[in-house]
Parts: structure tokens; sequence; C-alpha cells
């Protein structure tokens, strides 16, 4: 792997971390309220108390999730040959959850300009990174 591709792919691994680790943080400790870091607004009022805190339960846990795939990116910068596999499940992982998006159904919101940055990263960035992953590794061989 040459030097210079070696370190961008790991800057943008690093930068995917830094996200990762603060927006999953923000909902992990904050739940459907979030903490407000990215931004808060109310959007819901609270009908059934108990399904609420269900649901905010669950909404923490996949903070939680997003959290550690951040965290793992920060890992696998220290050894990309090691880390590879996890970084191909961490990368398919954001490419589903991208496209589980067009399960809203609401193109308006979906390629709207709250959402598409991050769809575009999920179903367009993350295939361009599995590549980038796999053609260095295979130079490093």
């Amino acid at each position: 792997m040459n030097i210079a591709n070696s370190i961008a792919l790991r800057f943008i691994l690093f930068l995917g971390g830094v996200f990762a680790v603060y927006s999953g943080t923000d909902q992990a400790l904050g739940g459907l309220f979030t903490l407000g870091w990215m931004g808060q607004q109310v959007f819901f009022e609270i009908a059934d108390r108990h399904l609420f805190l269900v649901a905010d339960n669950h909404h923490r846990f996949l903070g939680g999730v997003w959290t550690g795939i951040g965290l793992f990116f920060f890992l696998a910068i220290t050894n990309l040959e090691k880390y590879q596999i996890g970084l191909y499940f961490a990368f398919s992982s954001i490419f589903i959850g991208g496209l589980a998006r067009f399960s809203q159904m609401n193109f308006d919101i979906i390629f709207g300009p709250e959402v598409v940055g991050a769809l575009l990263v999920e179903i367009i960035g993350m295939p361009l990174l599995f590549l980038w992953l796999l053609r260095s590794v295979r130079q490093a061989e």
C-alpha cells in the first residue's frame, strides 16, 4: 500500500469515526430527544409514556451500535490489513442502512436536503470505501 493512499484512507476513516462517535453518543445518551448536539427540535409529543420509553431504549441501543462502529474505525486505522474484514462488515452494514431509508417511501424526505447527503455517503461512499480498502490491501500483499 503506498503511503499517500494509506494516509488518505486512514484520514477518511478517522473522519467517519469522529462523526459516528459524535452522532452516536448524542443518540445513545440522549435517546429519541438526543442531547441536542446536532440540533434539537421538538417534533413529537408522548402519548403513551411506556411505549415511548421502550422505543427510546431501542433508539439508545442503536446509537450505541453506531458509536461502536465509530470506535471500531479508530481501531481499524491502526492496522488496515488486520481489521479489513471488520471494515468490510461495517461498510456493508452502513450501505444496508442507507438502502433501508427507502422503506419510508417518502422520496421528498429521502432526497431532501436533510437526508440526501447521508444517503449518498451510505449508498455510494460505502461501496467506494469497500473497493478502496480491497485495492489497498491487495497492493500491500
